[in-house]
């Protein structure tokens, strides 16, 4: 069940929250650049991110006025008047003493309410967070964004740059156009930026008193690296620690690496992972071009073709022993105990499709990887389905080990030189299976 929405009065506007768990710590999140607490329980990876943030925490979400649940204004709301938000639902929900997350831009919110609240909190998190406005909203990416909001607000465009490994997802997209809709209006989102741009943060920095943790993704597409570790520099005491993963939203990509991260400074302590480690040989598919062939068809003929090919692709899968895991978008991944009967199953898979009138690229990588309630996690996961994009129409591509693990099978390979895989450390052969 979703959580109950509450409201709480601030002032002359009534600001929406809902309370989480029951778990002795307390944790207040806010997230950005516009929330929309009653629409995230429509996406199961919130679901499980803040599931296991209440497993450990009594959490407070909230929108900050003008945004999701809370009463519409005219304008964006000031920093002082999200801070002072932020008190009220504290207030309204019994919070005393909660630790403070502020997610992207509303960290900006979170930085101040420590600065000027020391009081009222045991310690702040900051995650995918910056000191100096201008130093991400950057003129390029203003035109970029102002133009996104006005051609495709409420559509889920803006996936790429906060979820680039669920831009091809259609279920996530029109989660993400819903999410827009439900957030604000595009007039409304266009001033929050522009305020944004202006927000300078750097005197407040060294006032701040209690202990900090800020968290950055290592490829995060919106925030660079370095202006978390800046910010991180110019707190006194503050801890920063750079985690794996390319998305800016956090229950996107590897949310179990920022959760851990958390746990440990709310609680200190680690959860155990029980999770088992296995060796697997991952397959990864794509459509090419799907983009293209999407917009040729129209949605119910592409929705016919993408099922025709789902089931093709289960069928060999299947027939080789392998392992569904998900799709992904007009993709798929399965797992196979043996290297050389994934590698076969690749090639059927790229035949399988061809009357179809559509082509596939398939990757396949070797690795450990970390099984997680049916699904896989882990570096080998990345590698997997970077090959995959590497591959060209109708080739099947996998790295050195699965070329290394099927020596004697009498599978043959051509050289396709030496990659660097986005977001892979270091250099990657990669081999075509000749067929």
């Amino acid at each position: 069940m979703n959580p109950q929405t509450r409201y709480a009065r601030s002032g002359d506007v009534s600001v929406a929250y809902q309370v989480l768990g029951d778990a002795p710590h307390e944790v207040v999140m806010s997230f950005g650049p516009a929330g929309a607490i009653e629409h995230l329980w429509d996406l199961p990876l919130a679901v499980r991110f803040y599931d296991r943030l209440s497993s450990f925490a009594r959490v407070l979400l909230f929108d900050r006025r003008g945004t999701g649940a809370s009463d519409p204004v005219p304008g964006p709301p000031t920093l002082e008047q999200q801070a002072e938000d932020m008190l009220t639902v504290m207030d309204a929900a019994g919070f005393r003493l909660p630790y403070v997350i502020g997610e992207t831009n509303a960290a900006q919110m979170a930085t101040l309410f420590a600065a000027t609240h020391p009081d009222r909190l045991k310690g702040l998190i900051l995650y995918a967070a910056w000191a100096v406005g201008s130093d991400v909203l950057t003129p390029a990416l203003r035109e970029f964004l102002e133009s996104a909001v006005d051609e495709s607000w409420g559509e889920g465009t803006l996936s790429m740059l906060f979820a680039p490994t669920k831009m091809d997802d259609p279920a996530f997209k029109q989660w993400m156009g819903m999410a827009e809709r439900h957030a604000a209006s595009p007039g409304m989102v266009k001033k929050i930026i522009e305020m944004q741009a202006h927000v300078d943060l750097r005197s407040l920095l060294p006032a701040i008193r209690v202990p900090t943790l800020v968290l950055h993704r290592r490829q995060d597409p919106l925030v660079e690296l370095e202006l978390g570790r800046q910010l991180a520099d110019a707190i006194p005491g503050a801890k920063f620690v750079e985690l794996p993963g390319e998305d800016n939203l956090s229950y996107v990509g590897e949310p179990e690496a920022l959760l851990d991260e958390i746990e440990q400074f709310v609680t200190g302590r680690r959860r155990h992972h029980e999770a088992d480690r296995v060796l697997t040989t991952l397959l990864f598919t794509d459509i090419v071009g799907s983009t293209r062939i999407a917009a040729e068809l129209g949605d119910q003929r592409w929705r016919d073709l993408l099922d025709q090919h789902y089931q093709r692709v289960r069928n060999q899968v299947g027939r080789f022993r392998g392992h569904e895991i998900r799709t992904l978008g007009d993709g798929f991944l399965a797992t196979f105990d043996g290297p050389a009967r994934a590698i076969l199953c690749g090639c059927e898979i790229s035949d399988a499709l061809e009357d179809l009138g559509v082509e596939t690229r398939v990757g396949l990588h070797t690795g450990e990887v970390e099984l997680l309630d049916g699904d896989v996690a882990g570096l080998a996961v990345h590698i997997g389905a970077r090959v995959a994009a590497s591959a060209e129409p109708h080739e099947v591509l996998v790295s050195s080990t699965v070329k290394d693990l099927v020596v004697g099978s009498g599978l043959r390979f051509l050289d396709r030189g030496v990659h660097r895989l986005k977001g892979v450390p270091g250099e990657w052969h990669l081999y075509a299976v000749a067929r």
